[in-house]
């Protein structure tokens, strides 16, 4: 019973601690929102351009749980996975993965700063500075 117990709470705790994670791009990015499917194809490598034909340079978190969550969520794959895609697109000459920087202040100081830029960051953090085109 306390096994069952604990591993209940664990399991409540895991849920809890999932973050509402928002895609952002620059208010001048001239996009006003993306398909799930469209993101995970910008961050994959397998568009490079909004929708609008505008060159799109993707932002991704460092480990952590939101970069978790949007893998899970959006990309539909874990960590490993996710290496795996990019081992794959770097060894075939297809690509390069998208840049890192720390977490959703840094990725949101990012995107602020260039109207290219699409990232994820916690829905808590979004402000005035960029703008949502997806949430998950």
């Amino acid at each position: 019973m306390k096994i069952i117990f604990a591993m209940t709470a664990s399991l409540l705790l895991t849920v809890a601690q999932a973050a509402d994670v928002a895609v952002v791009v620059n208010p001048k990015a001239g996009v006003d929102s993306l398909s799930p499917e469209q993101i995970a194809n910008l961050f994959l490598g397998k568009a490079t351009s909004f929708p609008n034909g505008a060159a799109a340079t993707p932002v991704d978190q460092n480990e952590g749980p939101v970069r978790d969550e949007f893998d899970s969520k959006v990309l539909k794959k874990d960590a490993a996975g996710v290496k795996a895609h990019w081992a794959k697109m770097q060894f075939t000459g297809k690509g390069n993965p998208p840049k890192e920087v720390g977490g959703s202040a840094d990725v949101k100081k990012q995107v602020a700063g260039n109207p290219n830029a699409i990232g994820y960051i916690e829905k808590s953090a979004v402000d005035g500075t960029v703008k949502v085109v997806g949430s998950f």
